[in-house]
Parts: structure tokens; C-alpha cells; sequence
């Protein structure tokens, strides 16, 4: 997918979150639920594929922290409620992975440090919502918090290592009753 593409994604589930939620309350489940809505919108209306799906999806996540923080609301504190509706949607239209998984983790980290949120706060949130989403995934709970800790533990490393600390810190012991395996070792990438 060219840059323009994500761009305009990114765009779009921006705008697509904002008009969603004036209006409406901002509770959780408002939240998850204009999520699903544009996560479902955008990924019907791509003619898109594997690693481009999942790419899309990030970029409709990216653009939905964008309108998080466009209504005043911190992206750390909603990131459980984002990752949720970003999987569900992503179910509605197709399959989820532990792949879409961390992207969508990744991409909430990645967005919420662009919007000056908390980069820990929004990595346990997205495992948090992993953890929740997993069952109606197919997946084993520690499968998808391993998934969701990977990817915002990935992203967080190219962006430097106060995030990379910051993070750690925010996925030690448990979540929602599962101990978190991070798989991979990462490390910042960036000078």
C-alpha cells in the first residue's frame, strides 16, 4: 500500500471517529462499537489481501487514536476499547492472526506517542483488549497478550528507549489475570 493510500486511511478513520463520537457519549462501549463501524467500513471497502489487509487495519487504527486525541480523550486510557474494536471489525470482515494482532497493538503505541499520549498506559491497554478479543478470535488468551505485547513492545523500540522502558514497565507480571510472554527481544532501533 503507497504512502498516499495509508494516508488517506489514516485520514478518513480519523474524521470517521471524530463525527462518530460528537454526540454520542464517549463511554467504552461507544467507543468500541465506532471502532468495529470503521474498521468494518474501511477493510470491506479495500480490495486488499494478507499483509495488505493488515496494514490497512493499522492505518485505520492509527487514524482512530488520531480522533481520540481530536476529542480530548487520553489514547492511553481508551486503548483497551480501540483494540477491541479494531479486532472485532477486523473479524466481521475476515480473519483475525496473532500478526493482525500486534500490528494493531503496534500501530495504537505508535499513534498514541505521535498524539503525546502514554505510551505504557496504551501498550496494556491493547494487550488488555487482546486479552479480551481473544476468545472470540479463536485464539488462547495468552496467544493474543503475547501477540499484542510483541507488537506495542516493537513499536516502542523504534521510537526510543524511554518508550521501550516505559512499556516494559507498563507489560510486567499480569494483565487481566494472563501472564504476558513477550517472544521476541527488541531493541531501539532508532539513534
Amino acid at each position: 500500500m503507497s504512502g498516499k493510500g495509508v494516508k488517506h486511511v489514516v485520514n478518513e478513520a480519523k474524521h470517521s471517529f471524530v463525527g462518530a463520537i460528537h454526540g454520542a457519549d464517549e463511554s467504552a462501549v461507544a467507543v468500541v462499537d465506532a471502532v468495529s463501524d470503521i474498521m468494518v467500513h474501511t477493510l470491506r471497502g479495500a480490495n486488499a489481501v494478507g499483509g495488505e489487509l493488515i496494514t490497512l487495519g493499522a492505518a485505520t487504527v492509527t487514524g482512530v487514536v488520531q480522533g481520540v486525541a481530536e476529542v480530548g480523550a487520553a489514547a492511553g486510557d481508551v486503548a483497551r476499547s480501540i483494540m477491541v474494536g479494531a479486532l472485532r471489525g477486523t473479524r466481521e470482515v475476515g480473519t483475525t492472526s496473532v500478526e493482525t494482532v500486534s500490528a494493531n497493538a503496534a500501530a495504537i503505541v505508535r499513534a498514541t506517542e505521535q498524539v503525546g499520549g502514554n505510551v505504557g498506559n496504551a501498550a496494556k491497554g491493547a494487550v488488555e483488549g487482546a486479552i479480551e478479543s481473544a476468545r472470540d478470535l479463536g485464539m488462547k488468551t495468552e496467544d493474543a497478550a503475547s501477540a499484542a505485547a510483541s507488537g506495542a513492545l516493537k513499536a516502542a523500540g523504534a521510537i526510543s528507549l524511554t518508550a521501550t522502558d516505559q512499556v516494559r514497565k507498563a507489560l510486567v507480571g499480569t494483565i487481566s489475570g494472563i501472564r504476558v510472554v513477550i517472544k521476541e527481544p527488541f531493541r531501539h532501533d532508532r539513534a
